[in-house]
């Protein structure tokens, strides 16, 4: 009888078990690749008396489910209508209905973190990515550099028999690396992703952005006059799931879909942007009171929720002009646009794997945001993104000049951090702070078919996104592995949420989790939360302050959703003891040192470099493409382009060398047969100098030379045009750039991609004559700086 009952209750066991993990109980090898099976078969003198036996194809266990993977960028918590928000999801809410919604799934707060916890289940810090790669620095946590004893998901799929690929922004390759000599060990197709069709960097132009297919750059699609990323990844990663699915119908397949979507620029097309006209009318203060109604209403948060105030550093509607309200209210218009267009977008995709009868076989992971909305658009919006990360400041005028070109390629256009704050309802603060939820808390959607059978229920366990590669492999019945590619594999920090697929009640399994962006720190544990917010704005550049000073708050989120009650002076022993765990898992997971120095980290020599210790750069004609973190750094420095050429009797036009684009940059080329050097300042101002003399046929030397005032950052400098040693022109360049000419504008040679420095060209203004090549010379640079700042080759 005792041995009966044993038996019922493993049985009993058993297949709870294979109802909870989905394909398959038998644990897949710990060691990737999976070792060589031995031959089995039978050698004789000749075939005739020998037997062959071939190796084992790898494939997935048994019922794997395909997986999609969806990430979104810059959405905050009440922007989407599936949670409350003012902007239409059907689709998102499409899934919710046929799986779960979470409110309680956090993120790091910042872009490259969230993407690198996300697609290795470790902490951010943990794999080196305490910061985007563009603030890279020399600190273990911080290095952008992930490690190979972190593996991602998609690496243990594609070797446990998936095919795998991803579509979108990537931006966890070290800037410095993104060029076509790599290296190309931190691309998407060496982390796992046997193909790739996106962007490397943090953000790009939606109309016209720096694409790459696998690790070549390619240029947009030519014969669409209304091209938009976000469709172009959708129709790239649909004709790739078809392909998959005819050639290897039994073969499942792992899709990460990143959108730029909804980063800054904010672009999108007219008719979505109008869909929203006049919806905003009422101002972010009164929009976070009906979004808090809405999401009651809905059940997405408790009915106890409390909304939390404005910060004292937004303003208040109220207290904003009518000219200020009218252009605020526009800008928001098109983030609302952008979204809605997303969603329609990401629909299709869904609509894709619909017709090819795999929708019910597929994990549908839908992240709503690598973090909360962006405040980095500051007080006023931006019609230009760059002039934040230069520090310089909107000028009202343009703002309001450019108010009926906001989402369209003229602009690269951000809202105001009000509207950032009003999409995070309930919450407090934005993307960057990581103290608060406004900056870490994201919706979440899973859908699994059949598999969950609590279809539109909600689910409030607090989880993270390092949880999120653990749940994909725990439903795909893959065993964490201990060793890939030869290396030792770093513990997976993340816990999978699979066991809330069943169980809205059941107690949260994570109990511990840390965040810090920038200085801004919090600490949750057990149902409490410990937060010190640092000063500095996601607008602002460094300001001086000591992270000792920092306040410390406390909240209950049993029983205090929205972090709306400050409990620190009425619990100061529970403050101090999350305070000291804190600064344990600071040490435990490479947090430490704290770092809130922003503009400054966009100096690329403050990164490896290919370029470092050398002063002369000679390029070829079809080099192109080159990302501003391989290309030689000219900001605050005196220069000279020398260009060879050789013009044919009917004369030439075209690019000589050029970087940047329509919203900064620098361009040298030939206008009508004569020099000229443009240099855009963050698309306020234009400087050009032009020679008044064209250039004789023949070969000749060109040459730009370029003296800088020194002294500060950002200084102006004297421009010096030269044909064959002649002086032809010469003029002022009152402002340059001080930290960052783009994210996704690159330096070319003898033609000009993505967007033209000046619109007198159209892009490409390949040149016409013969370019021989084009030799830069820095002829002064910051004294010592590599010494100073310890870097070499190495």
């Amino acid at each position: 009888m005792s041995r009966l009952l044993w038996r019922s209750l493993a049985l009993s066991f058993l297949i709870i078990l294979f109802t909870f993990t989905g394909p398959a109980v038998a644990a897949t090898s710990k060691v990737l690749p999976i070792p060589e099976e031995s031959f089995k078969g039978k050698i004789g003198i000749t075939y005739k008396d020998s037997k062959p036996d071939f190796p084992s194809s790898i494939t997935a266990p048994a019922q794997a489910p395909n997986v999609l993977l969806i990430l979104l960028d810059d959405v905050g918590f009440g922007q989407a209508s599936t949670f409350g928000g003012p902007v239409e999801t059907p689709n998102l809410t499409r899934l919710a209905e046929r799986g779960l919604r979470y409110n309680q799934f956090h993120t790091t707060a910042l872009c490259s973190p969230t993407r690198a916890a996300l697609l290795t289940g470790r902490n951010h810090h943990s794999v080196s990515t305490g910061v985007v790669t563009e603030l890279a620095t020399g600190y273990p946590g911080y290095t952008a550099i992930l490690p190979q004893s972190a593996a991602t998901v998609a690496e243990v799929l594609r070797q446990n028999g998936y095919n795998t690929a991803a579509f979108g922004k990537w931006h966890n390759t070290p800037d410095y690396e993104t060029s076509a000599a790599g290296p190309f060990d931190r691309w998407p197709t060496r982390l796992g992703f046997e193909y790739f069709y996106g962007f490397l960097g943090g953000d790009t132009n939606q109309w016209s952005p720096a694409l790459v297919e696998n690790t070549k750059r390619v240029d947009k699609p030519s014969d669409n006059p209304d091209y938009h990323l976000t469709p172009d990844l959708v129709d790239h990663a649909i004709a790739w799931i078809r392909s998959q699915q005819s050639i290897a119908p039994d073969k499942p397949f792992f899709t990460y879909l990143a959108t730029g979507a909804t980063h800054a620029p904010h672009h999108a097309p007219k008719a979505w942007i109008d869909k929203y006209q006049g919806k905003f009318n009422q101002g972010w203060d009164k929009l976070r009171e009906e979004t808090f109604a809405r999401q009651k209403q809905l059940g997405v948060i408790p009915e106890n929720a409390q909304l939390t105030p404005r910060p004292k550093e937004l303003p208040a509607w109220d207290s904003l002009s009518a000219k200020q309200q009218k252009l605020y209210s526009h800008m928001v218009e098109v983030f609302a646009g952008f979204l809605a267009h997303t969603d329609y977008e990401v629909g299709r995709l869904i609509d894709g794997i619909d017709q090819l009868g795999e929708l019910d076989n597929t994990l549908v992971i839908y992240i709503v945001g690598d973090n909360g909305a962006s405040a980095e658009g500051g007080l006023t919006g931006s019609v230009n993104e760059l002039k934040v990360f230069n520090g310089v400041p909107e000028n009202p005028e343009q703002l309001l000049a450019s108010i009926d070109e906001l989402g369209s390629p003229k602009t690269f256009n951000h809202f105001p951090a009000g509207w950032a704050w009003a999409v995070n309802t309930p919450f407090q603060w934005t993307k960057q702070i990581a103290s608060h939820f406004g900056g870490t808390r994201n919706p979440l959607v899973i859908s699994w078919g059949d598999r969950i059978k609590d279809r539109g229920g909600l689910r409030s366990q607090f989880h993270h996104v390092i949880d999120i590669a653990p749940t994909i492999l725990e439903a795909t019945g893959i065993t964490a592995p201990t060793q890939v590619n030869g290396v030792k594999q770093q513990p997976i920090e993340g816990t999978s949420l699979a066991y809330t697929f069943d169980d809205a009640d059941t107690p949260s399994h994570r109990k511990t989790q840390y965040f810090e962006m920038l200085g801004n720190r919090a600490i949750y544990d057990q149902g409490w939360i410990a937060a010190a917010r640092h000063p500095r704005l996601p607008w602002q550049a460094t300001i001086k302050a000591d992270f000792d000073q920092d306040p410390w708050e406390l909240y209950n989120i049993e029983k205090d959703f929205s972090e709306a009650n400050n409990l620190a002076d009425q619990n100061p022993e529970k403050l101090q003891k999350l305070q000291k765990l804190f600064l344990s898992e600071a040490k435990k997971y490479q947090v430490l040192p704290l770092d809130d120095r922003a503009f400054e980290r966009f100096d690329i020599q403050l990164r490896p470099s290919l370029l470092i210790g050398r002063t002369s750069f000679t390029y070829y004609p079809g080099t192109f493409g080159i990302p501003e973190g391989s290309a030689p750094n000219i900001k605050n420095r005196s220069f000279s382009i020398t260009a060879n050429v050789d013009i044919p009797e009917s004369g030439a036009e075209g690019v000589l060398l050029t970087q940047g684009g329509r919203f900064s940059g620098w361009s040298f080329f030939l206008e009508d047969g004569k020099p000229t050097y443009a240099y855009n300042f963050v698309n306020t101002e234009r400087y050009i100098i032009q020679s008044t003399e064209t250039v004789p046929t023949g070969k000749s030397t060109l040459r730009f030379d370029f003296d800088y005032d020194g002294g500060t950052l950002g200084t102006g400098g004297t421009g010096k045009l030269f044909i064959n040693d002649k002086l032809v022109a010469e003029g002022r360049i009152a402002k340059t750039i001080a930290f960052r000419w783009a994210l996704d504008e690159t330096f070319d040679v003898g033609r000009d991609t993505g967007t033209p420095v000046v619109e007198t060209y159209k892009v490409p203004f390949a040149f016409t004559g013969n370019l021989q090549q084009v030799t830069l010379d820095i002829k002064s640079a910051q004294p010592q700086i590599e010494q100073n700042l310890g870097i070499s080759k190495k």
